[in-house]
């Protein structure tokens, strides 16, 4: 009886433990969609906190209620009246009319003079950015307005604002107050200056900021680095927070966040400048205009393309974007123009016809690979950065993948594969192989590359420069492709000891078809995301690691200045240092 009984046990619990090994490969799949499945995702709750109701409008279906901000000055919030209804996005330009159209109304009350000392102040007025202060006020004599804001135990924050207008001077004044550090009490001191410097009225009241909305830290763990030399001006805007997607976070040389920006879903790629404006990704499948006061003037809706890792200047009029075509079974393959004046959006390149020889040898990625996170996925090329070249109709694009870096001329024309740089033995046997640029000097090649921007000219034609965030991290998840590494390249996601990446500087020759390192410097190690991107006129640099969650300020010599240490799920993709001319003026 024991013996049948034990053998019951035994059979049974072989069938749990088979049951349970046909499970994971299920649970990975469905864990990895969902992890992926993060950056398509669209916000659907747009509701926050609010005081009471003091006004409504019929005419543009929005509330004015008032905003919680403790004791000192008195704000309004607008709140659109179908704020809570299915489908409702601030990133809609019907939507922002109306706030705009409320904005004015309470700017040309005929009743109130709105003064300094009692401006027009609206929390948010436009939805996008939770801690932006809108200031609306006139004044006798034309004059500047500059202020600093001030939190116990933090380092005071000053600007000289920049008004709507683009005026220096002005008697009329409408920006956005940014620096409010959330979930304090700021104190801020304004100052109005006239045209000889003398100062005109100076107006100290008080906010208590609400905390972020996306529960994000508003201060970050700073490390000094060995480098005296001076930080850049600017904010550090990071960018695709994972776990906090759907914002933008922008923080200063304390590591004090300035800025939350709430977004529609996805997260930024990259802030592209467009006179008065920023024009960035607000979810993944919309791009938008932003003014200086937060207003959104114009929406991109890219139907079937997703957006991922980049977009950029291409020809006049013209924005640039890495994509995939949504429910297509390649990803990350796409190469589209946005018209800036229509929105009509144009598929440039599907790379898996204009590299079809090297496509046909590629695989989806197995539940096997080191990104498993992406299984059943064909991630065969895996483009990550672009930079348009206008002399020769160009893009210069950045492939993970394949560790390489393409050059794709006859954009609009014609497109032809120029040249191709890395290590060439990924392209060994394809049609391509003769499109590799011979490597010149002993070094390392690149792996897993970010983020290639273009650097400076050269000393002749043909000649110039190229920088980018050499992962130095070797992985091939769409091909059987064993390959051998230096001892110094990384080969584990999340690194071993000695493990480093590296900002590299590239000499590109085409007309002797070579490429060679002109410079580097060690970073923390990081085997995906990541950038190294120039920041300021100093010739620093500013370094996000992703993985290692830690970015820093690095001077010219490639010395750390300071170094930042942030929170998030896996990795942050980027963070770029902007002087941000919309907001403040230098």
């Amino acid at each position: 009886m024991g013996i049948k009984r034990k053998w019951k046990w035994l059979i049974l619990g072989g069938a749990v433990l088979l049951a349970l090994a046909a499970l994971i490969p299920v649970a990975v799949v469905l864990g990895s969609k969902a992890f992926t499945a993060q950056e398509q995702a669209a916000r659907t709750d747009w509701s926050f906190s609010t005081g009471d109701v003091v006004a409504q409008s019929s005419q543009w279906q929005v509330d004015l209620t008032e905003a919680d901000l403790g004791d000192g000055l008195k704000a309004l919030q607008l709140v659109p009246q179908d704020i809570e209804e299915e489908g409702f996005t601030y990133y809609d330009e019907e939507v922002q009319q109306r706030l705009y159209q409320m904005v004015q109304e309470l700017k040309n009350n005929a009743d109130v003079k709105w003064t300094a000392s009692m401006p027009l102040a609206i929390l948010n007025p436009y939805g996008t950015g939770s801690n932006g202060l809108y200031l609306y006020f006139e004044t006798d004599l034309a004059a500047s307005v500059s202020y600093t804001v001030h939190v116990d135990g933090l380092t005071d924050f000053s600007a000289k604002a920049a008004d709507a207008s683009g005026k220096e001077y002005t008697k009329i004044h409408e920006f956005q107050l940014i620096g409010l550090v959330p979930g304090e009490v700021n104190e801020v001191t304004m100052t109005v200056s006239g045209r000889l410097g003398t100062t005109l009225q100076t107006i100290r009241f008080t906010v208590e900021m609400p905390e972020t909305r996306s529960g994000y830290a508003t201060q970050l763990e700073v490390t000094e680095g060995e480098s005296s030399a001076a930080q850049a001006e600017g904010l550090f805007t990071m960018m695709r927070v994972n776990g906090y997607l759907g914002y933008g976070f922008f923080f200063d040389n304390e590591g004090v966040m300035r800025y939350e920006m709430v977004l529609e879903g996805y997260g930024l790629d990259r802030l592209l400048f467009y006179g008065d404006e920023i024009l960035t990704c607000v979810s993944s499948s919309k791009l938008a205009r932003i003014n200086g006061l937060g207003q959104v003037t114009w929406v991109c809706d890219l139907g079937e393309y997703d957006l991922h890792h980049d977009i950029g200047w291409g020809a006049d009029g013209e924005v640039l974007a890495l994509a995939e075509e949504r429910g297509n079974k390649t990803v990350e393959d796409r190469l589209l123009s946005i018209d800036l004046e229509t929105g009509e959006v144009t598929e440039l390149i599907n790379f898996s016809t204009f590299l079809q020889d090297y496509y046909d040898v590629t695989r989806p990625v197995a539940p096997t690979d080191d990104f498993f996170w992406q299984v059943g996925e064909w991630d065969w090329i895996h483009l990550n950065s672009l930079q348009y070249m206008p002399e020769d109709d160009s893009v210069i694009l950045s492939s993970r993948e394949t560790s390489s870096i393409l050059k794709v001329t006859g954009l609009h024309g014609e497109p032809a594969l120029d040249w191709l740089a890395g290590d060439e033995r990924v392209w060994e046997g394809t049609a391509y192989e003769n499109a590799c640029l011979a490597q010149e000097g002993d070094f390392v090649p690149q792996y897993g590359q970010h983020c290639v921007e273009y650097y400076a000219d050269g000393e002749e034609e043909g000649v110039y420069y190229l920088s980018l965030f050499n992962n130095n991290y070797l992985s091939i998840n769409s091909r059987d492709l064993e390959l051998t590494a230096d001892d110094s390249v990384g080969l584990a996601l999340y690194g071993g000891e000695g493990d480093a990446s590296q900002v590299y500087i590239y000499r590109i020759d085409e007309n002797r078809r070579t490429f060679s390192l002109e410079s580097s410097f060690d970073v923390p190690y990081s085997s995906i995301v990541s950038n190294g991107s120039l920041c300021g006129e100093g010739g620093n640099w500013v370094v996000n690691s992703g993985v290692a969650m830690v970015f820093g300020e690095y001077d010219s010599a490639g010395t750390l200045i300071r170094e930042y240490a942030y929170e998030c799920t896996m990795q942050n993709y980027r963070t770029f240092k902007y002087e941000m001319d919309l907001w403040f003026r230098n």
